[in-house]
This record gives structure tokens, sequence and C-alpha cells, in this order.
């Protein structure tokens, strides 16, 4: 049975998870405006774990007030794909995005010249797709994704599964399905500890690492990750799920191999809510990191 489509209006479906919208038409013999010229050709977004369309579409309005003619390629990320699927299954589920991004009759958008990606990803959930994406483009083309900026809101996190780690995932899991079952949050929030308890074992008995383990070494490894590409880190130290440390700690490993790092800390913001509490710094530091890319 195929998986039901979400509702996302103003969006094409190309499967459950991956949605696209064009940019802005411009009419005939009408040339992009001057301030737009070095923008995005595409802005591709990785929504958090079990976001709804409904969510993750301010994200995108964001992005169109911004970058109007930019093409839009939204990816929803349930945490269920995301979390308990193989990396050949996870990549599977990320095809549409390269035929939508790098069409196969259109070899010249794989030169950076040609199209100008930025790419953005939230909490580990959204970055898990992220790079199955990654390793989706390297299996059928053998070199890494070609795009000009990756922002990394509220991730990545630890993937050590520390008491403390077992808390924070089993209660983000937890979130997302408590009103599925009749019983209290917390006892939703134990059945999930279980699981990850069982499954993170059943995957050191198999000799496989877990989903966010293995992402989180992709996105900075050159076979995967373009070396070109700037890198913006959107944390805040409020965070409940993913702690600042964790992901300082991962801006000062890239920026040790050199790749172009940005960071910028919000106050007060809660995971994934810098830019409902803080518009105009978010969108702000988007920008910015933007223009270091490409000019």
């Amino acid at each position: 049975m195929s998986a039901k489509i979400p509702k996302f209006p103003g969006f094409t479906a190309h499967s459950d998870q991956v949605f696209s919208r064009p940019g802005e038409a411009l009419q005939d013999g009408q040339a992009i405006p001057p301030q737009h010229k070095h923008d995005p050709t595409t802005v591709l977004v990785y929504g958090w774990g079990d976001g709804l369309p409904k969510h993750v579409t301010k994200y995108a309005d964001g992005f169109r007030a911004l970058y109007p003619y930019a093409t839009q390629v939204v990816v929803l990320s349930p945490i269920s794909k995301a979390m308990f699927t193989s990396l050949d299954q996870r990549t599977e589920h990320m095809l549409p995005v390269l035929n939508l991004v790098f069409p196969p009759n259109q070899q010249d958008l794989h030169q950076d010249s040609q199209a100008r990606v930025l790419v953005h990803t939230m909490s580990n959930t959204g970055a898990v797709n992220y790079a199955a994406t990654l390793n989706a483009y390297r299996e059928t083309h053998n070199r890494p994704m070609p795009h000009h900026l990756l922002i990394m809101d509220s991730t990545p996190g630890s993937t050590d599964l520390s008491r403390g780690n077992l808390s924070r995932w089993s209660r983000a899991m937890a979130l997302g399905t408590a009103a599925w079952f009749p019983w209290p949050f917390v006892v939703t929030q134990m059945v999930w500890g279980l699981v990850l308890l069982l499954y993170t074992a059943y995957l050191c008995i198999m000799g496989r690492q877990t989903p966010g383990a293995w992402s989180v070494q992709a996105v900075n490894q050159k076979e995967f990750e373009s070396t070109g590409a700037r890198r913006l880190y959107l944390y805040s130290k409020e965070d409940d799920l993913i702690l600042w440390e964790d992901i300082e700690q991962h801006a000062a490993e890239t920026r040790q191999l050199g790749r172009g790092v940005d960071a910028e800390v919000f106050g007060g913001s809660g995971h994934v809510g810098h830019m409902r509490m803080h518009p105009e710094q978010y969108w702000g530091a988007v920008a910015r990191s933007w223009e270091e890319a490409v000019l």
C-alpha cells in the first residue's frame, strides 16, 4: 500500500515526503531584477521530525520573501522514516529530490556556476534526510552534490545514547505521537525510550551505525559534502532537545576542516523556534551567509 500524501497547499507532491513549487513567474522577455541576480536558483528545505506542512510552509514562505524567483523543494521528515529505516531505504526516499534539483536531462545544472543551491535543514531528523540526499547524489553521480550554502537549524546534536540524550530523544518522539494513545505523556515517552534502547542495541549487534551518527559524520566528509559549500549554524542555549555545546563543537570541527562557517545564536528560543521568536535576526543571518557564499 502506498503512503498517504499529506496535503501541502501550493506545492506539487512528488512522493509522501517531497514537494515543490516554482519561483515567481517572469513575463515574456523579462529579466530577473538586478537585486536578485545572485539569488539561489533552488532552495531545498528539510523539515524537522514530524513537522506538519502548515508549519514547515512558514519557512518556505520566508524564503519566498527573500528569494522570490527560486524554485523550492521541501522535504517532510517523519521520525519513523528517518530513524527506523536503512541507509538504502532513506537514499531511495530522497531520489525525487535529485530529479527536481538536478534533472537528468539538464547536466549543466550539476555545475556550481549554473545551479545556485541553498540547503536548509532543521533538527537532527531533517539532517538525516539531507545526508541521505548526499548519499543518493554520490551513488548516482560519484561526486559530492553541488550547493553553495548549508544551513543547520537546531542541529546537529550528540548521537551518543547517554541518559540525557535518551530522555531528550524519547521526549521528542513522544511529542509527535502522544495524541495517539490514551495514557499520560510520560508513559508514551517511556515506551519510546524502550524502543530506542532496543533499536540501538539491534543496530550495535548488526554492526550498523544509527541514522543520526552516520549523518553527522557524512555532512563533514568530502566524499559527500561539497568542500566549497559555506555552513550556517542557527541555535540557542535554551534548546531543550539539542545541546548548544554539541552544535558549537560540530561548528568547530567544520572550521578545522577549512570550511567557511557562520554561526548565529538566538536568545530565549526553543528547538526550531528561532525563526518564530526572532524573524528579523533569523532571515538576516540567512541573507548574510548566502551573500558570503556567492559574492
